[in-house]
């Protein structure tokens, strides 16, 4: 029998108490250390940085689920140590940070998973093969709306999310745009609107984008952390018990054969012939459910076996990310801003 991959838990904060959750969920994988300056735990030992961990704990992976600030400088320490690493999303502050910590653990062959946990949620999954499949026909169009309201001591306990660069663009949108990423192929241009936080915080809290892929397909999403609604995935996808569930979808996905609606996976055709004087009609698409943390956990412990590869790269979470500063750039400058095919190049302003 297999022994128990040891993991580390860096950052025990609201996400990082659900990876240690998680962890206690996944019966390959053992919790063995957590790095937080503040908390205490009886069960393993804590650590005041990565570095002391690392030094002084045995560990098989590390779930970096700090700050976005401290995510390279964690990123690099499990790197130098030959850790892999699985690092919540946003990647990094920057694409260059990005880059740089991408290089560094492709040199020394040590795996980075980029913590984009909505890729291993069975609905997201079921959604991708239909589109692959043609379900829907050739995706023409998108629409993502990501509204909620974030309550005033969400900001209290962590000053940092008040911060220019911590807004909805940087901290919820980036899911969103992954997901579209994963959905309809890679950006080519981009162009966004955003607004001054009414709270009097220095980023941003309500955004608005419009997306075009390399396929031809365009989406349009929209972010707002201070609209009171029930359209955003995190209401509509039933993923964590503690937001009050809504029966209604945040994704809309449409095609030259029919449309798709996320997450309730209600697929949308004409009946007989595609045409709107035709009656249409949704079908229920059947789909399983599970908690896509434990999945990523699991998906985790297979990448440090050396039994998978990480469906979401260091690479991967660099090309969301560079969307994503992509439309922070169209949104400060309002230029339309283009993303090369590959996204290999960092953003620049259209001629």
């Amino acid at each position: 029998m297999a022994h128990r991959i040891k993991l580390a838990v860096v950052g025990a904060g609201l996400v990082g108490q659900r990876h240690i959750t998680a962890i206690g969920q996944v019966a390959g994988v053992e919790l063995v250390a957590v790095v937080e300056p503040s908390e205490t735990m009886q069960q393993v030992p804590v650590f005041a940085t990565i570095s002391e961990m690392l030094d002084a704990a045995d560990v098989d992976g590390v779930v970096l689920a700090t700050p976005t600030l401290l995510h390279v400088e964690g990123g690099e320490a499990c790197v130098a140590h030959g850790v892999p690493v699985l690092i919540e999303k946003p990647l990094a502050v920057s694409s260059q940070a990005a880059e740089s910590l991408i290089e560094q653990a492709e040199a020394s062959g040590v795996p980075i998973l980029v913590g984009h946990h909505r890729r291993h949620n069975p609905i997201i999954q079921k959604a991708a093969q239909l589109i692959r499949d043609g379900a829907i026909g050739d995706v023409r169009s998108a629409q993502v709306t990501c509204w909620f309201y974030k309550p005033d001591d969400y900001f209290e306990i962590a000053p940092w999310r008040t911060q220019a660069g911590a807004g909805p663009i940087s901290v919820n949108l980036v899911h969103d745009v992954d997901l579209l990423r994963h959905f309809l192929g890679e950006v080519v241009t981009v162009q966004a609107q955003m607004a001054q936080s009414r709270r009097g915080f220095e980023n941003e809290d309500v955004a608005a984008a419009v997306l075009r892929f390399e396929s031809g397909a365009l989406a349009t999403i929209n972010v707002s952390d201070s609209v009171v609604s029930p359209w955003s995935w995190e209401l509509t996808s039933r993923e964590y018990p503690i937001y009050p569930a809504t029966n209604e979808s945040c994704y809309l996905i449409g095609g030259s054969a029919g449309a798709l609606s996320i997450p309730d996976m209600r697929h949308w055709q004409h009946d007989g012939k595609t045409s709107w004087w035709s009656p249409i009609n949704a079908t229920a698409m059947p789909v399983s459910t599970a908690d896509p943390l434990i999945n990523q956990i699991a998906h985790f412990e297979e990448i440090i076996r050396g039994t998978a590869t990480p469906l979401v790269t260091g690479a991967e979470g660099l090309k969301t990310l560079r969307v994503i500063e992509a439309i922070q750039q169209a949104a400060t400058t309002q230029e339309l801003i283009q993303l090369a095919p590959d996204l290999d190049k960092s953003t620049e302003a259209a001629e």
